[in-house]
């Protein structure tokens, strides 16, 4: 039975400088170190759960019942975690039109996506990069190698960097870079569908509302 090689054979500090820092420096070249800081923050995001919308919907018909009973200004004194929530249940108690409760929560959503679609960017272009970057060692690798045909001792360093570079630059790109990027745009996808399903009850809360809350206002004046 053939025994494993061990670990350390594939451990070369000069192949992973290259492969590590040429994808470094590529990424920094390419995006914005704003889109660069969501990329690294949005890995927080990886051991959660999907978005689901319905523990909002629970809530808008929580509040859908508050401002039944009691008028839609009551829902001033709600607390509402989620920000999107929030702001279309204070323009609904500022007695904003339908039309614009929707139009908020679309600007809202495409803000969202633009910030989604940076982060993952940013890992996939990473993952094009890291390869290239292996290749760019391998060639290094070679190019030292034939420098030293005469040397048989250096050889076998040379041959490390090239092959490895390689190896790390695949790795790299296709088992950490590239799956991070597909799964931040799958959840992306996900949020932007579930949060989709809170229009429809918003602008129907909205449209019930505003005469109500005119009335109100007409008879305090």
């Amino acid at each position: 039975m053939t025994a494993f090689p061990p670990l350390d054979q594939f451990l070369d500090p000069v192949a992973l400088a290259i492969v590590a820092g040429g994808t470094l420096l590529a990424t920094l070249l390419r995006h914005p170190l704003a889109d660069i800081g969501r990329a690294l923050a949005a890995l927080r995001t990886l051991p959660r759960r999907r978005f689901d919308g319905d523990a909002l919907l629970g809530q808008l018909a929580a509040l859908d019942r508050i401002a039944r009973r009691q008028g839609v200004v009551a829902l001033d004194r709600t607390v509402v975690a989620d920000a999107d929530l929030a702001d279309a249940v204070t323009a609904i108690v500022d007695g904003q039109p339908p039309a614009a409760i929707v139009e908020g929560l679309n600007r809202a959503q495409s803000l969202r996506i633009e910030r989604h679609v940076a982060a993952a960017d940013v890992w996939a272009g990473m993952a094009e990069a890291a390869p290239a970057m292996g290749l760019i060692g391998t060639l290094i690798g070679l190019a030292s190698m034939f420098a030293t045909l005469r040397d048989p001792a250096a050889i076998g360093s040379a041959m490390a960097i090239a092959l490895l570079a390689t190896l790390y630059g695949a790795l790299f790109g296709n088992l950490f870079a590239l799956p991070i990027a597909h799964r931040l745009r799958t959840n992306a996808r996900t949020e932007a569908t579930e949060r989709a399903r809170l229009e429809a009850p918003l602008a129907a809360l909205a449209a019930r509302e505003a005469p109500r809350r005119a009335v109100t206002l007409a008879s305090v004046a």
